[in-house]
């Protein structure tokens, strides 16, 4: 089995140097960050769950807190007991570490998911404005990609997948040097992947699989 990676190379500005060169290529520039913030997946389960977990501790301080003024404090929580455990327990404690460590761990988790970007469900296209936003399935995609494999002779059939940033691509054959096969796929792969002018760069990986 032979592998092959090569990366799309991003579409180039003609170096014209004038005025409306660099107004066209700014323009570029913020149709292809409104096309990936429009299809950038939303984070909707955790920021119901922090929202919900917020308004809860929220409620509950509030009640307290009224409960308190009023003369009459409902105490749902037991303040007392938990401010003599804190005040007795030292920080070497393993129970208290053992809790700070869930907490924090918690927390990072929450961060991470902020952070770091989902899967899009929609994968964004250039345009060239910035009122125009164009996406494509990324089964679409992989769909082109595979036929574009396809259409290299001797391919008997092929199949592509997207892992990240990475398209694989396992087409198969029999009785062919594979090392220039994967060459020849990889150029077929990589003129279609150019054609669909993606916004993000892809890289793009071939897995020769020999037909018995």
């Amino acid at each position: 089995m032979t592998g092959q990676t090569l990366s799309q190379e991003d579409g180039a500005i003609p170096p014209e140097g004038g005025p409306v060169d660099a107004h066209q290529a700014k323009r570029n520039k913020a149709a292809d960050r409104a096309a990936v913030r429009a299809f950038r997946p939303s984070r909707r389960a955790p920021a119901i769950v922090v929202a919900l977990l917020l308004t809860l501790l929220g409620l509950l301080v509030a009640a307290e807190t009224v409960s308190a003024l009023l003369g009459n404090p409902l105490r749902l929580v037991p303040y007392d007991r938990m401010l003599g455990w804190a005040v007795s327990t030292p920080w070497s404690n393993p129970l208290f570490v053992l809790a700070s460590m869930v907490v924090a761990l918690l927390g990072l988790a929450l961060l991470i998911t902020a952070l770091v970007p989902g899967r899009p469900r929609m994968m964004p296209v250039r345009s060239g404005d910035p009122d125009v936003i164009i996406g494509l399935r990324p089964k679409s995609v992989t769909r082109a990609l595979a036929h574009a494999a396809e259409e290299v002779p001797g391919v008997h059939s092929a199949h592509a997948t997207l892992r990240g940033w990475t398209v694989a691509v396992t087409p198969s054959t029999s009785g062919w040097d594979k090392e220039r096969f994967a060459q020849e796929v990889h150029a077929a792969v990589l003129t279609r992947l150019a054609g669909l002018d993606l916004v993000e760069p892809y890289r793009v990986t071939v897995n020769v699989k020999e037909r018995k």
